[in-house]
């Protein structure tokens, strides 16, 4: 570093120099902040484990159990069937739907299962029997989907005839209808404490209900299409929604504003779901991708490209470390997370300067897990910290000999 000018001119550029430091290197952690959205790309990493095939026709979705061992499908061949994850194996088969089954999912109990139709009736189901255990019929037109509520004890639904409906799982009755969508409902979803239910409509609107009341507490304007999809955070403080618009978008409940805008895809985005930690979402898309994105970044950290098949639907397990997505070439795919011992990297990390023996574990320490981290860009930057205090503290001792003499 070349110092010209004044004589207070070294000095000042010093200064600069180590607050420009201190502002991008916290010292209490070793950590750059401007590097969360570079470092977002590799702290969750997936591969493909495996790919289930049965169904007869389009697979329209996905959804894992409580326990995250089961994955429960709903098809165009109308049939929903139960896939234990580890072997890849089909466990159950549901066959009564006259239609298209659009969605289904197993219960929290593990007891039930729940899937409605173009048939426009919602069925239910006994797992361990694979016999239906009744029929809940009053919507008008198409189902396109179902929820059970986090007690198992009820179910929501959203038709084509703009209703919301709900149900007693024990009498099978109606219990509760909710109207004030001007479009079809695609999308149903109860709060993780059971109280409020988020739906979205091709009216290009979401709603946020109160299930005592039936009163609308939010509407959450601003996507330009079609809402596919919507989905409460897992503390229910957000929403996070997809769209034919091509978008992901995140909406504060309380305010019922637009929190974020993640990005656009190149299609349509057909379903969209929160991580467990509620610091990931996972999205896909007609553009035969799958997108994972960090919120706090607003950033894309890893996008699986699918060869055949436009993407119809997907899900994470409850305990984050598989996803599940189905697609219109009527198979299931699952991605596994890869855990990276990045101490393995320390010995080659730690060759390069002092500095870095301190950096690396509190960089470890402060993001768990930094899979397949860049290790060159690291090592160079280490490199120039180092060449940086080299230069700081000689230009230091020079000058403090120069007042000495």
């Amino acid at each position: 570093m070349r110092f010209t000018g004044k004589q207070n001119k070294p000095e000042t550029q010093v200064k600069l120099i180590i607050e420009n430091w201190l502002r991008m290197v916290d010292v209490q952690v070793g950590w750059i902040p401007d590097f969360d959205k570079i470092i977002t790309k590799y702290t969750k990493h997936f591969k493909l484990l495996k790919i289930l095939q049965g169904h007869n026709g389009t697979i329209k979705s996905v959804r894992f159990s409580v326990d995250s061992r089961k994955i429960i499908s709903s098809s165009g061949d109308q049939t929903t069937r139960i896939w234990d994850v580890e072997s890849g194996q089909q466990i159950q088969i549901f066959e009564g739907h006259s239609d298209q089954v659009n969605a289904a999912e197993l219960s929290p109990d593990g007891h039930m299962v729940v899937s409605c139709s173009l048939d426009n009736i919602v069925r239910l189901w006994d797992v361990e029997s694979g016999k239906e255990l009744m029929k809940l019929q009053g919507h008008l037109k198409s189902i396109w989907d179902v929820n059970f509520s986090p007690n198992s004890k009820n179910i929501v639904s959203g038709s084509s005839d703009k209703t919301i409906r709900l149900w007693d799982v024990k009498s099978g009755k109606e219990i509760q209808k909710l109207v004030g969508h001007l479009g079809g409902v695609m999308s149903v979803k109860f709060s993780s404490d059971g109280q409020m239910i988020v739906s979205s409509s091709n009216d290009n609107t979401i709603a946020v209900w109160n299930v005592k009341s039936g009163k609308r507490l939010k509407q959450l304007i601003g996507h330009s299409a079609s809402v596919t999809r919507a989905k409460f955070s897992p503390d229910s403080r957000f929403v996070v929604s997809c769209s034919n618009d091509k978008t992901v978008r995140i909406w504060d409940v309380t305010s019922g504003k637009e929190f974020k805008k993640l990005g656009e895809c190149l299609s349509i985005v057909s379903e969209v779901t929160y991580f467990p930690d509620g610091q990931t979402i996972a999205s896909c898309s007609l553009d035969k991708t799958i997108r994972l994105w960090d919120v706090k970044a607003k950033q894309k950290t890893q996008v699986f490209k699918v060869s055949s098949g436009w993407m119809t639907g997907i899900d994470v397990s409850p305990d984050g470390n598989t996803i599940a997505a189905c697609s219109s070439d009527k198979t299931i795919r699952i991605w596994r997370f890869i855990e990276f011992n990045f101490n393995k990297l320390l010995p080659f990390f730690s060759k390069t300067c002092y500095p870095i023996k301190q950096i690396v574990p509190l960089l470890v320490q402060q993001h768990t897990i930094l899979s397949f981290f860049c290790s060159y860009w690291l090592e160079n930057f280490c490199i120039s910290l180092y060449c940086l205090f080299f230069k700081i503290n000689n230009f230091a001792q020079r000058k403090a000999l120069n007042k000495e003499n």
